[in-house]
């Protein structure tokens, strides 16, 4: 294996060996605290443009399998971790960690003090980063990458069911949301981001969900007006970037994190029952608190570590968020009644439709 580094924007230097593809990325360095789960993890649209660090010292002891991607291609521009393991141990596994990254173009590098360069992350702020065979590049102030445009589908995809009908407006989802539509017995039309408002009502769903995705929620600014409509006539739930954009759509603000929440272990606790769950993860992004209209939304869920806002609920329609992710995988299973009440409320409210305003 080839001597590799990851240069830091700030100047910090880490060294190690290269895996993965063969080639030089640049993005934004982020962790993730999940101890398992990484194939799923580096298949999440959310992590376009992002170099990922791993937390969990080992990477790879169970291998990839051929059931558990999150996506079809990846979209994520690097890969960092401690020790590589290159003999996986699992009946699923049909190739390993480091086959995987360069089969699907990622490149990677292993052998690296994750420990250091976490609190190195937890010091400075996320902060861009160079992976290549030689240290350091130019960082310039390049304006990001409308990552979203990326990640969406082309064109709507249907999949057939005997339940209620559900558009998932693709902003980056993972298919693990697809499945658990699915295993409710939805029916559902996977649609663009900008799909608009018309476009969704000519599918004549009961119930619309806004899904997960990467980078800055402003990016989408233009459709606003479009989520807004959309969320005032048919019942809605929103998820990750999805919350965001709903509370952004009725005149929230956001601000980006030092270094976001990732990892399959954050506590939020739900305001009504005051019970806290643990929760999956993938942000960088939260609700302003003080932008929050008290007159439109109930916050719902707080998360403990910091106070931020992770969920709320309209006060007139049946719109709710949650800025975790209820389907998990990987991560903790404590919130997946949001995603089947969603679905039993869309099936009791049948054909019921709201005046948009």
């Amino acid at each position: 294996m080839e001597q590799g580094y990851l240069t830091l924007e700030t100047g910090e230097v880490f060294e190690g060996v290269l895996i993965g593809a063969e080639k030089d990325s640049l993005g934004e360095v982020v962790f993730n605290t999940s101890m398992t789960g990484y194939q799923e993890i580096i298949t999440d649209p959310s992590y376009a443009g992002q170099i990922i660090t791993f937390c969990y010292p080992i990477i790879g002891n169970y291998g990839v399998n051929a059931v558990d991607n999150e996506s079809i291609d990846p979209a994520l521009s690097g890969v960092v971790i401690g020790d590589l393991c290159e003999m996986p141990s699992h009946f699923q596994s049909i190739e390993k960690f480091s086959d995987k990254l360069k089969s699907a173009g990622v490149p990677g590098i292993a052998g690296v003090d994750t420990r250091l360069l976490v609190k190195t992350i937890r010091s400075r702020g996320t902060v861009k980063g160079y992976l290549g065979k030689t240290k350091g590049t130019e960082f310039t102030n390049q304006e990001e990458k409308f990552w979203v445009d990326q990640v969406s589908v082309k064109k709507p995809q249907f999949f057939q069911n005997n339940g209620p009908h559900v558009v998932l407006i693709d902003f980056g989802y993972k298919k693990s949301i697809l499945t658990a539509l699915l295993a409710e017995n939805c029916s559902v039309t996977i649609v663009p981001y900008h799909t608009t408002f018309e476009q969704v009502k000519a599918l004549n769903p009961e119930g619309v969900l806004f899904s997960n995705g990467p980078g800055d929620p402003m990016a989408l600014q233009k459709w606003f007006p479009e989520i807004k409509k959309i969320s005032q006539y048919f019942p809605t739930l929103g998820i990750c970037l999805g919350h965001q954009l709903i509370a952004l759509a009725y005149g929230a603000k956001t601000e980006k994190l030092a270094y976001g929440h990732r990892g399959g272990n954050h506590p939020v606790k739900e305001l009504k029952t005051g019970k806290v769950k643990m929760t999956a993860q993938n942000h960088s992004y939260v609700v302003k608190d003080e932008s929050i209209d008290a007159k439109v939304f109930d916050v719902t869920y707080r998360n403990v570590n910091d106070r931020s806002i992770e969920g709320l609920k309209h006060k007139h329609y049946p719109v709710q968020t949650v800025q975790f992710h209820p389907e998990a995988h990987p991560g903790p299973s404590d919130t997946e009644y949001i995603l089947t009440g969603f679905v039993k409320q869309i099936a009791s409210l049948g054909e019921t439709q709201y005046a948009v305003k």
